[in-house]
């Protein structure tokens, strides 16, 4: 289950630091653009906003690395509790306010890390 856990973790920030580049650094690009499904025009007037948002991504894979290199065990689930909580919250508002398929790439990865963390947490606490 740790190991499950550790991996599931390091996805998730991966996944946001990805999220991070694109709204950064690349969504003016033809990735950008194709990804996001935007015209030109519309990445120029939006794309302050995308580094915005990027920047929060980047938060969230610094905070799930953060909870990876934490020593003490439930200190470290608490602190990823947090992060993937957070991670999920904004899956869930974007998949509704913004785009369906957000709830698949963001909301679940993050709810079944949880699950797998609930589950972690037991494990040890019972030791």
């Amino acid at each position: 289950m740790r190991i499950l856990l550790i991996v599931l973790t390091a996805l998730i920030a991966l996944l946001h630091l990805w999220f991070l580049t694109l709204e950064m650094f690349l969504w003016q690009t033809p990735l950008g653009l194709e990804t996001f499904h935007l015209t030109p025009e519309l990445a120029q007037g939006s794309a302050v906003l995308a580094a915005n948002q990027g920047l929060y991504n980047g938060f969230l894979s610094a905070g799930l690395g953060w909870s990876l290199l934490i020593g003490e065990v439930r200190w470290a689930l608490r602190v990823r509790a947090f992060f993937l909580g957070c991670v999920l919250v904004a899956g869930i508002y974007g998949g509704v306010t913004a785009q369906r398929s957000i709830l698949v790439v963001q909301a679940l990865p993050a709810l079944v890390a949880l699950i797998v963390l609930v589950l972690h947490q037991r494990a040890v606490t019972e030791r």
